[in-house]
């Protein structure tokens, strides 16, 4: 049988956690960024878990992480 592929597009959005979660970046920090509040930024660019709802398709696009 040959080997699963990975996903690369998840690849680079989505990271492993020690307790077998994914943790992963927020969107809309990249441009348009004088219209937002300093706060907002601040929040944006914390990283947050994936929902349990969406790890099930995460797993499934990242079979050897």
């Amino acid at each position: 049988m040959s080997k699963m592929k990975t996903n690369r597009g998840a690849a680079k959005r989505f990271r492993r956690t020690a307790k077998g979660g994914f943790k992963r970046a927020q969107s809309h920090l990249n441009h348009i960024l004088t219209k937002k509040k300093s706060k907002r930024k601040r929040q944006l660019g914390l990283t947050l878990q994936v929902d349990a709802a969406d790890v099930k398709s995460v797993r499934r696009m990242l079979p050897y992480s």
